[in-house]
């Protein structure tokens, strides 16, 4: 088997999904939309952002089908549009909360984390983690192999 290295890393989903999302307020409106700020000018408050880097990044996560935008009005005003997540949207939300975590363990300033993260069922602790297919749990320091999938290609 050829090494990890002889393949081309453009067609990596890490470097694919960094291209969509990897920047500083994607991530961020992505987390707020994910905890109900959903119209434009509240996002635009509590993010602190330019109303047109918001507005790019609204239409980029629209267009790439991981917000919907849903219209509504408050009585005596115009039509407005309130973001929600799609089901791509909520599949991001381990990748989310896998950030928040590690902030939480290697950032977070001695008073501790900012936010704690609970299940909305039984009140316990959110943890990541990363498991097989088969449901086990490979733990902290998970050994894994990566091996060419169908959409690999060699590098020219």
């Amino acid at each position: 088997m050829r090494p990890y290295s002889a393949y081309d890393s453009d067609t990596c989903s890490i470097a694919r999904t960094l291209a969509l999302i990897g920047d500083r307020w994607t991530l961020l409106v992505l987390r707020d939309v994910a905890n109900g700020v959903r119209r434009f000018d509240e996002l635009a408050g509590h993010l602190g952002v330019a109303r047109n880097v918001l507005s790019a990044r609204l239409a980029r996560l629209a267009e790439a089908g991981l917000v919907e935008r849903t219209a509504y009005r408050e009585p005596g005003a115009r039509e407005r549009l309130e973001y929600r997540l799609s089901t791509a949207g909520r599949d991001l939300m381990p990748v989310l909360l896998a950030f928040m975590a590690w902030g939480d363990s290697h950032l977070a300033g001695q008073e501790g984390p900012p936010a704690i993260v609970t299940h909305a069922g039984c009140g316990a602790p959110i943890r990541v983690a990363v498991t097989c297919a088969d449901g086990h749990d490979l733990g902290e320091r998970p050994h894994v192999l990566v091996q060419p999938g169908p959409g690999s290609r060699m590098r020219a």
